[in-house]
């Protein structure tokens, strides 16, 4: 269906790291990517498989991605970041494959001078990940699966 990958896409610059995995995200491995003496602030959004959706037991949920162009997508996210806030650093990762209740799928960390603007970047940087990013998600239930809208 989709293109799958033998190993992990990436971009990094001194001031942006962007990955879609295979293995296990690590949130503090990315808050200090992103740490830096200038600013006071580090906001850090954690996604995390739950275990039910409207009223359906979850038992695991399964991303694929479109690696190229959710890595240029999520590139473009990280250029808007930097030009709408005083943003000094952003990394995301965001992980595909099988996962089960309680991993983490998505991790977006953001530092900036003040604590208002790293929340408000981080904020737009997973609604607009959710958006537009060709990342998608199929949850899947004791009785079925269902493909669901990325879209908040």
């Amino acid at each position: 269906m989709f293109h799958q990958f033998q190993e992990d896409d990436f971009f990094m610059e001194d001031n942006i790291k962007i990955e879609i995995l295979t293995k296990e995200i690590n949130a503090l491995e990315l808050e200090q990517f992103v740490a830096n003496p200038a600013c006071g602030g580090i906001v850090t959004f954690t996604g995390t498989v739950r275990n039910s959706t409207k009223d359906k037991k979850v038992l695991r949920l399964d991303f694929e991605a479109y690696e190229p162009m959710a890595i240029k997508e999520l590139k473009k996210i990280a250029e808007t970041v930097f030009e709408k806030w005083a943003v000094r650093k952003i990394a995301i990762q965001h992980r595909v494959g099988s996962l089960e209740i309680g991993e983490i799928a998505v991790v977006i960390a953001v530092s900036c001078p003040h604590r208002k603007d790293a929340f408000a970047a981080c904020e737009y940087t997973i609604d607009t990940l959710k958006q537009t990013v060709p990342i998608w998600k199929k949850e899947i239930f004791e009785d079925g699966e269902v493909w669901v809208s990325a879209h908040p």
